[in-house]
C-alpha cells in the first residue's frame, strides 16, 4: 500500500496579522521567511480499498442472517415433507400417495443424467426467455406511450382492457388456430402471460412520476426523444421492474399450462406425462424443476435491477434499518 504526497499547510502560532496597507509592520524581517518555511510537505496515506475478502465477510455480516432464515424456511418444509411421507398423514389433505424425499432426491440425481430430461428444461428455458422478451420490448414500450400520451391511451387501452382479463391459458384453442406450429403457439401464451403485467406497470410508473421532472428538462431543452428516454423512462423504472418480477411468475404459470395441453417438449410435459404414466416422483420433480427456475429467473430480474438502478439499493438500506 503506497502513500499518497500532499502539500498541508502548517501555521505558525508565532504568525503576525497583516498590517493595513501602508503601514509599518510590526512583524520581525524573518517571519515572512519563517511563515514560508512552516508550509511542509507532509505523507498521507492514500485510503485503501477493502480487499476480497474484506468485502465478503461484510457481505456475510448484511445478508448473512437473510439468508439463514431462508435456508431455514426450506429445511422446515423438507422437514415437513418428510414427516408427512413417511407417517403417511391423511386428514383433510393426504400424503399416503405422495413420494418422500428420499425417492424424490434418488430419482432425480439419475433423472438430471438423462439427455431427455435436460432437453426438457433447455426447451421450457428458450420458450420463457423468448415469450417474455418479446413481452418485455412491447410491454415497455406501449406502456410509456400509453401512460405519456392521452391520445394513445385513449385509442389503445380500451382494447387492452377487454383482452386483459382473459386467462392466458383460455388462449390456446386460438393460439393453435393463429400459428402455425405448436412451438410458436407456446411461446405465444408464454407471451401473453408477460404482456399485460408489464404494459401496467410501466403505465402506471409514468403516471405517478413528478411533473417537475418533466417540466425542468423541457426548460433546459431537452427533445421529445430525450424526454422519454433521459427522464419518462427512468423515472419509471422502479414500476418496471416490478412488473418484470411479475410477469416472470405469470409468464412461467402460462409456460407449464400450454405445455401440458398442447406440448410435446418441456418441463410441463414432462410433469404432464409422469401423471400419465402414474410415476409420482417424476411429478414431484417436475414440480421443484419449474419452482427453481422461476427462482433463479426472479432473481436474475432483481440482480438486473441492481445494475441498472443502484440508488434503489442506498434506499432499501434506509428504509430497512
Amino acid at each position: 500500500m503506497g502513500t499518497a504526497m500532499r502539500i498541508q499547510p502548517v501555521h505558525d502560532a508565532r504568525a503576525y496579522p497583516a498590517a493595513p496597507e501602508g503601514a509599518p509592520s510590526d512583524a520581525p524581517a524573518g517571519a515572512a521567511s519563517a511563515t514560508a518555511q512552516a508550509v511542509a510537505v507532509r505523507p498521507v496515506a492514500a485510503p485503501a480499498r477493502p480487499v476480497p475478502a474484506v468485502r465478503f465477510a461484510r457481505l456475510m455480516r448484511r445478508e448473512g442472517p437473510g439468508l439463514l432464515l431462508g435456508a431455514l424456511s426450506i429445511c422446515l418444509l423438507i422437514g415437513f415433507w418428510y414427516l408427512a411421507t413417511t407417517y403417511r398423514w391423511s386428514f383433510y389433505i393426504r400424503f399416503i400417495n405422495v413420494p418422500g424425499p428420499v425417492e424424490v432426491f434418488q430419482d432425480a440425481s439419475r433423472l438430471f443424467g438423462n439427455e431427455q430430461f435436460m432437453t426438457n428444461i433447455t426447451i421450457s428455458l428458450r420458450r420463457i426467455m423468448l415469450g417474455f422478451i418479446a413481452a418485455t420490448v412491447l410491454g415497455v414500450t406501449m406502456g410509456l406511450l400509453i401512460g405519456r400520451y392521452r391520445r394513445v391511451r385513449q385509442l389503445t387501452f380500451p382494447a387492452m382492457e377487454i383482452l386483459r382479463p382473459i386467462p392466458a391459458i383460455a388462449w390456446v384453442p386460438i393460439s393453435i388456430m393463429l400459428w402455425p406450429t405448436t412451438e410458436t403457439s407456446i411461446v405465444f401464451i408464454t407471451f401473453i402471460g408477460a404482456f399485460f403485467p408489464i404494459l401496467l406497470n410501466t403505465m402506471h410508473g409514468v403516471a405517478t412520476m413528478d411533473s417537475v421532472l418533466v417540466r425542468a428538462a423541457r426548460c433546459l431543452g431537452a427533445s421529445e426523444f430525450a424526454l422519454m428516454t433521459q427522464v419518462v423512462l427512468r423515472g419509471a423504472m422502479p414500476h418496471i421492474f416490478t412488473g418484470l418480477a411479475v410477469g416472470m411468475g405469470v409468464a412461467w404459470v402460462s409456460l407449464i399450462a400450454a405445455e401440458m395441453i398442447s406440448g410435446q417438449y418441456g418441463v410441463g410435459y414432462f410433469t404432464w406425462e409422469a401423471y400419465s404414466l402414474i410415476e409420482y416422483s417424476h411429478i414431484v420433480i417436475g414440480m421443484l424443476v419449474i419452482g427453481v427456475l422461476g427462482l433463479l429467473c426472479s432473481g436474475a430480474i432483481r440482480l438486473l435491477a441492481r445494475l441498472v438502478m443502484p440508488w434503489q439499493i442506498a434506499a432499501g438500506k434506509e428504509n430497512n434499518r
